[in-house]
């Protein structure tokens, strides 16, 4: 497959997946998940590559997460409509196997996260095996904001019952929040992130590759026996559900179809304006 919305290489048995859409903040969007399954499966297979390390390009953001004109251009397919049932469970379906990838690959997945990591993308990076983030960084549930649905529940296997006050809240946490919370294993000062984490992911590809797959193996079996699998689908359930419930966060869809995303957000952050927090 020729990749356009990422970039993908391979030095020194690290393979690396840079998302490619700096001036849309790396927004995952249909073609991106479909060029990173793809990535994901030949760095998986090449027996060459011992640790895959994703990252986003430009210095503003990992990613701003789902892209939600994309989404929705697809569904549309030309005319104005509203998503059904079975367009939401095709959405919650396509998104929930692209953010299961990292845990499923048979290598360790390591996820170096620059400036802003929101919404799907935060979903995305909670079921890498390793998180690395600059000291710029910001985290957020933001999409419970606008009605939608935490996508994977991986975030309490993370960082435990601390992670209900901003799955509620949908509020940005930095990057020592994010550290002391255990949602991520190191900060780096922003110029020295990619030297850092490059060097721990080639410290880790010496180690032996069936050492590396069956220790991931064994952690991954190890949650899976405390029912990790069983919730994470039991979240996505959920989110169809959420998707399809009434809410005065109808609304939004509704800006969103007639007038675009940046009308919606301006919807909903007049909602919570006055209500948040002062160094926000």
């Amino acid at each position: 497959m020729e990749y356009t919305a990422i970039k993908y290489e391979v030095d020194d048995r690290v393979a690396r997946v840079t998302w490619n859409r700096p001036k849309k903040m790396n927004a995952i969007s249909i073609k991106l998940r479909k060029e990173f399954h793809d990535a994901l499966a030949v760095a998986d297979g090449d027996p060459e590559v011992r640790v895959i390390v994703v990252n986003g390009a430009g210095g503003r953001a990992f990613s701003a997460g789902f892209d939600l004109n994309d989404e929705d251009a697809e569904v549309k397919a030309g005319g104005e409509k509203q998503r059904t049932v079975n367009d939401w469970k095709k959405i919650v379906d396509d998104s929930f196997d692209f953010l299961y990838s990292p845990f499923k690959c048979s290598k360790p997945v390591i996820a170096m996260v620059n400036g802003y990591c929101l919404g799907g993308a935060m979903d995305f990076i909670s079921m890498c095996d390793l998180r690395y983030c600059s000291d710029d960084a910001r985290f957020g549930a933001v999409e419970v904001r606008f009605g939608q649905p935490v996508m994977m529940m991986s975030i309490p296997w993370v960082m435990g019952q601390r992670c209900r006050e901003l799955v509620y809240t949908g509020d940005l946490f930095d990057a020592q929040e994010a550290y002391r919370l255990g949602f991520v294993n190191r900060v780096y000062p922003k110029e020295r992130l990619e030297e850092e984490v490059i060097r721990i992911a080639k410290r880790i590809s010496r180690v032996a590759m069936p050492t590396l797959v069956w220790h991931k193996r064994a952690l991954n079996n190890t949650m899976n026996a405390g029912g990790f699998d069983s919730a994470l689908r039991y979240g996505a359930d959920a989110g169809l559900i959420m998707e399809n419930s009434d809410s005065e966060f109808k609304g939004y869809a509704q800006i969103q179809l007639r007038e675009g995303t940046a009308a919606a957000n301006q919807w909903v952050n007049s909602i919570f304006a006055p209500f948040e927090k002062k160094n926000d």
